[in-house]
């Protein structure tokens, strides 16, 4: 008797003689001349089902009418496969189910791909049919995967006394609202609401409001250029507390991602994570987001070259440029082929050139070394601390072009030379980020985070009397996650005073009516009795990418949108209907 509905992929030789039901979708099927095989597959997995004609013809007959995703449903008996059938590229494949029924639920069009091969499918075709590809087991189980996440994640923040509150998803705009995705309100024409960016106000205003723990793994929507780790709407794990210090929200959320990362990979996550300051960041790795996986760390030789003969580096040190290499033991292995591609790449970055020569057999040759005195070989082979045979390269110019190059070159020349363990992950805090940056274009300051980020208790008194050059040494309560060179998350602690957020918008040359127009609610929140608070956000998207180690954050959704942001399976965005602008309002009119 048939009491419950089996799931393909679960049974296993303990279910040996047990009558099961199964429903799912026809994976593949084989003839072997009376004998018919289907391979069963639902969202669990695939089982082999067999159709014996001599015990039943019109049950064979069924089951040799079925095509590759029709649907189906039967019954029938699990039995141990002999031992020279069994298949050991599936879980399930010591065992078959001797079926004794078979129903065809529905039928199916040929698919446009293969659902059962790993060969490259073109993108674009897979979104078009994205219920097809969902069916993929490679797809299917980044879904399960990033649903476990999200069960991981609520069972971890309730066991640590946090309250699941939903914010609003339609709100106000917000000062970065040229981001902003805009829902036009029926009631009240010509005005609208905007969809959050963030929970950010609402979360501080669920801690004045006395819960002291919230989270929400929220929904977000930005409206900006894609890339492969970037979408218009995206999920992120938020969270904020109360009386808290910046070590206790990163304690806590170490403990959640130790749990995130075991329950995905089974991998401990060493402990405490490395923490770097932002300054530190800059000057060995040349951004706030290093791969700490390998080494060729930079230096900083501005020192070195001062008065050195070669023009391109002195000119620039005496110009408030900068001079910073790094080194590679490469064992030959970069040609001069590559340099002369790295040479022309780094344009991109804005750089003019990539000077470079080798330290071989203790001595330099090649590049600019003909331009180097002994004292700066000297003190080039102390500085990056030279033994072996190494190939450096240098960039010189503005710290912004010097860093970002270096920065991403030192990234190219690990991956060329296979030195990055794609199986290793490196966690990273990174602190102390500057609270301002200065627009010396729009001559003003810009919040590094956001406007709600508190500045360190030392840095208070500057405020009174900041100038554009001293941007960067006001620093902030603020703090990033970083997983093997990309950011997974960052928070701060908040301001939790009236007068000191007023001046943040005062300083970022908020308007104070357009402040208080924007946050009104926040700021007559602050004078009742806001609790010191702070939090974080994780952005699950870039978590599950990188935990199984997909190349696009499309891998890792459901129903994505392409780079131009469109879904195209469903045909979002599009035109809608005379009438429903009419009832709100709008006029669209034609762009050239």
């Amino acid at each position: 008797m048939y009491k419950h509905r089996a799931y393909c992929g679960e049974l296993t030789v303990n279910d040996a003689g047990k009558d099961v039901l199964l429903a799912g979708w026809v994976d593949t099927k084989r003839d072997l001349g009376g004998i018919i095989f289907l391979e069963i597959r639902d969202v669990s997995g695939l089982v082999q089902a067999v159709f014996d004609s001599s015990k039943s013809a019109d049950n064979a007959r069924l089951a040799d009418q079925t095509r590759s995703e029709y649907v189906v449903k039967l019954t029938g008996s699990v039995r141990l496969r002999s031992s020279d059938t069994v298949n050991p590229n599936i879980a399930t494949g010591e065992i078959e189910v001797v079926a004794d029924s078979i129903e065809i639920l529905n039928t199916s069009k040929v698919p446009p791909f293969p659902l059962n091969t790993r060969d490259t499918i073109s993108e674009e075709v897979r979104l078009r049919y994205r219920f097809l590809d969902l069916r993929r087991e490679e797809m299917r189980d980044a879904i399960i995967q990033r649903s476990k996440v999200m069960q991981i994640t609520r069972n971890y923040l309730s066991q640590n006394r946090f309250f699941e509150i939903e914010t609003p998803i339609l709100n106000k705009s917000t000062p970065e609202g040229a981001r902003d995705f805009l829902v036009p309100s029926r009631i009240n024409h010509g005005q609208f609401y905007a969809l959050p960016q963030s929970p950010q106000i609402f979360k501080q205003i669920l801690m004045v409001s006395g819960f002291d723990r919230y989270y929400q793994i929220a929904k977000c929507f930005r409206d900006e250029d894609l890339r492969n780790d970037r979408q218009p709407e995206f999920t992120q794990i938020d969270l904020e507390m109360s009386f808290v210090t910046q070590e206790m929200i990163m304690s806590l959320v170490e403990g959640l991602l130790r749990d995130i990362v075991y329950g995905v990979t089974g991998k401990e996550i060493e402990f405490p994570i490395a923490h770097l300051t932002y300054d530190e960041a800059m000057d060995r790795y040349g951004c706030d987001k290093p791969d700490t996986r390998f080494g060729l760390e930079l230096k900083d030789c501005g020192d070195i070259f001062a008065e050195s003969g070669f023009k391109v580096f002195s000119s620039a040190l005496s110009s408030g440029g900068i001079v910073k290499g790094f080194a590679v033991e490469d064992e030959g292995r970069i040609s001069r082929k590559m340099s002369d591609d790295y040479t022309e790449h780094v344009k991109i970055y804005g750089a003019k050139g990539f000077p470079m020569f080798r330290y071989k057999d203790g001595g330099f040759e090649g590049g600019i070394s003909k331009f180097l005195s002994d004292e700066e070989k000297k003190a080039v082979i102390e500085r990056f601390n030279l033994v072996n045979d190494a190939i450096l390269f240098f960039s010189v110019d503005k710290p912004k072009i010097v860093n970002q190059t270096l920065a991403n070159m030192r990234i190219k020349a690990a991956r060329d030379l296979d030195m990055i363990d794609d199986n290793k992950l490196n966690f990273l805090w990174v602190t102390d980020f500057p609270l301002f940056e200065y627009s010396s274009e729009d001559k003003r300051f810009y919040s590094t985070h956001h406007p709600f980020t508190a500045p360190k208790d030392e840095c208070l008194q500057m405020l009174d009397s900041i100038k554009p050059e001293d941007a960067g040494k006001v620093k902030a309560q603020a703090y990033d996650i970083v997983l093997n060179g990309s950011e997974i998350g960052g928070g701060s602690i908040r301001i939790s005073s009236r007068e000191i957020q007023s001046k943040i918008f005062e300083l970022e040359n908020i308007p104070e009516d357009e402040a208080k127009l924007k946050f009104s609610f926040l700021l007559e929140a602050l004078q009742y009795g806001a609790p010191p608070h702070g939090g974080l956000a994780l952005g699950l998207d870039r978590i599950m990418t990188l935990l199984l180690k997909r190349e696009s954050i499309r891998e890792i959704i459901a129903f994505p949108k392409t780079q131009k942001g469109q879904c195209l399976m469903s045909g979002a965005p599009s035109p809608v209907e005379r009438e429903q602008l009419k009832e709100l309002a709008i006029r669209v009119t034609e762009t050239q």
